[in-house]
């Protein structure tokens, strides 16, 4: 089986990351990864990045992570694929297969609403998971849910407690929602519970990826860090 982290931060564009890409790649090297999706915060989230600069800046700087990421990746031999994390006041949603200059050719998306934004992402051929759903926290006034603008949900969320997983994985079923699983890693070897999909074969590109996802041909891991 061929195994990938599909959510996954880097310092210094996710704001919260604490480790680089570099070190992030080479410990899922370490782990025996055939890949991971570098996943950071978007505009509308934990980015570090002024407000004030202009949104072609902002871009550049965002995929600038993961760049460094590709580079790295041939290198030390594992693939790494482009992701976003997308926020809505504590409530993010995973997005896959829309690169750097469909988002240099979309300013638009800053200013709709989070559901034609995640609506028009999908029409678009893109793939949306809602990540950590049920996710609680100090900074998160209430649980929002999107049962209707996306293809599937993190039900094993490597930061989340049992019982938030738990529930994730009720609601899929109920909903008829695409199961998913990643870490949510921030900290590189210091993150304990791993979480990702795994496939019989390798993934060739994002296309690939997301044809295999909506199949349900990929498969949900987790292992212990020790």
């Amino acid at each position: 089986m061929y195994k990938y982290e599909t959510h996954l931060h880097t310092s210094p564009v996710s704001d919260c990351a604490q480790v680089d890409v570099e070190e992030q790649l080479r410990f899922y090297k370490s782990l025996g990864f055939d890949g991971v999706f570098i996943t950071n915060h978007f505009l509308d989230g934990n980015i570090s990045i002024s407000s004030e600069r202009s949104y072609e800046e902002k871009i550049a700087f965002y995929f600038s992570d993961y760049e460094q990421g590709v580079k790295t990746g041939k290198e030390i031999g594992i693939k790494v694929f482009c992701g976003v994390e997308l926020s809505y006041g504590g409530t993010d949603f995973l997005v896959y297969g829309l690169d750097k200059d469909w988002f240099l050719a979309h300013p638009e998306i800053m200013n709709m609403s989070k559901r034609r934004e995640l609506s028009f992402m999908m029409d678009e051929g893109a793939l949306v998971i809602q990540a950590h759903p049920f996710r609680e926290a100090g900074y998160i006034d209430h649980i929002r849910l999107f049962p209707r603008s996306v293809h599937g949900v993190e039900i094993v969320n490597g930061c989340r407690k049992d019982e938030e997983n738990e529930i994730a994985t009720y609601y899929a079923r109920h909903y008829s929602l695409l199961a998913f699983a990643g870490s949510d890693n921030h900290t590189g070897k210091a993150q304990r519970k791993l979480a990702g999909m795994s496939f019989e074969q390798p993934i060739l590109d994002l296309s690939d990826f997301i044809t295999k996802v909506k199949a349900g041909q990929g498969a949900i891991f987790t292992m212990i860090n020790e």
